[in-house]
């Protein structure tokens, strides 16, 4: 049997060494490169076909969940196991809707960083157990106001930023939190804005809040 062809992403050099060491106790896998930044392991994810990807998410000159978009768009499938520090409702969504096939945090035993890689590369998903609750609750919660009346029409993202703008975010809040663009939130607000016939964000307010959002 061939061992796991893994490609490492992360922007602090210590933390990789430390996930190298790791994997090289493990006969069944190998490390095929290292990327510090999100442009480096699209370029290598492209070069070096790896088995799997372990992603960060904050990396410079493009983040891990954009990353891990555009490599998906050119290989789908090649799975993608997010590692990181951030454990927010909102980032943990957007890595999913990316197509990471798991999320675990950086705090991880060892054990439960070896058992992840692997049941993600036999095609299964997992999650660290404080993402996992989490996550329940988070679709909970946007679930009933977000499927209701006028709301219907949106789509998720639509309505992800309509309940971060009921909460009283900007643009640029709204844009850190979600781990997009600038001008991709403002094409998004206007999309919004749009499809409830409103013609300002007081309007749009209001109409979130009548759907229990906010």
């Amino acid at each position: 049997m061939s061992s796991l062809r893994v490609l490492l992403a992360d922007d602090h050099p210590t933390y990789r060494a430390g996930l190298l060491a790791l994997l090289k106790i493990d006969a069944d896998m190998i490390v095929v490169g290292e990327a510090g930044s999100g442009d480096e392991v699209i370029e290598m994810a492209e070069e070096l076909k790896p088995d799997l990807i372990i992603m960060d998410i904050k990396m410079p000159n493009c983040n891990g969940i954009e990353a891990t978009r555009q490599i998906l768009q050119r290989n789908p499938k090649v799975p993608i196991l997010i590692m990181t520090m951030f454990e927010d409702d909102p980032t943990v969504a957007a890595a999913m809707r990316a197509g990471a096939k798991g999320y675990i945090l950086k705090g991880a035993l060892p054990d439960e960083i070896i058992r992840s890689i692997k049941v993600v590369a036999a095609g299964g998903a997992i999650f660290s157990p404080e993402i996992a609750l989490r996550f329940v609750d988070y679709f909970e919660q946007i679930r009933p106001g977000f499927r209701e009346g006028e709301l219907a029409m949106l789509t998720v993202r639509e309505r992800e930023i309509l309940e971060l703008i009921a909460k009283g975010h900007r643009n640029g809040n709204i844009a850190e939190i979600l781990v997009l663009s600038p001008s991709t939130v403002r094409n998004h607000i206007t999309n919004i804005l749009s499809k409830l016939q409103v013609v300002d964000r007081t309007e749009a307010i209001r109409k979130a809040k009548d759907a229990g959002l906010g």
